[in-house]
């Protein structure tokens, strides 16, 4: 029980204002930071007593890390769905926050994220699918184009943006 104490205490004095600093870089207010590096020592503390810590910074850093995003996956009511919307040429438009650069740290944090998260789902989809996504979306092509280039029909198109877009919504619909 002592040996605990004294991990903890040791923990705080040598990583508590590195870490307040690493949070409140990504976190809109102190109090946020405070909240979000309280819930770190409680699971620091949670945890030390069933499991040990090899590298007690990184699984300081990482851990902090998680709690920003958790706390931003719950801030974050609107849906996939909520964000797409239709053009007068049927076409789905993908919100432009996947692609903005942010202008400050919380922003950049947050597209970085988005970005990732975006990515590694894209590369889940078969290859056709995520091809016409990509193509469409990010490269900024028409439906019509992408056909004309593949020399396909643009209901096959069309069909493949429809499949890919209902994979990226149930995949990304917590974010």
């Amino acid at each position: 029980m002592e040996q605990k104490q004294q991990s903890v205490i040791h923990a705080v004095q040598n990583y508590g204002k590195r870490l307040f600093g690493f949070i409140r870089s990504r976190v809109k207010t102190d109090e946020d930071a405070e909240d979000i590096l309280q819930d770190v020592w409680y699971q620091m503390i949670s945890i030390i007593d069933t499991e040990p810590i090899e590298q007690l910074s990184s699984w300081l850093f990482r851990v902090s890390r998680n709690k920003i995003v958790d706390k931003y996956r719950k801030q974050t009511t609107l849906s996939l769905d909520d964000l797409i919307y239709e053009d007068e040429e049927g076409e789905m438009i993908f919100p432009e926050a996947f692609y903005e650069d942010g202008s400050d740290p919380e922003s950049e944090f947050d597209n970085t994220y988005y970005k990732e998260t975006l990515f590694k789902v894209l590369d889940e989809l078969p290859e056709k699918q995520r091809e016409v996504f990509v193509l469409n979306e990010i490269e900024g092509m028409t439906l019509q184009q992408i056909a004309d280039k593949n020399g396909e029909s643009i209901k096959t198109i069309i069909s493949r943006k429809r499949y890919a877009l209902a994979y990226l919504r149930e995949r990304l619909q917590n974010i």
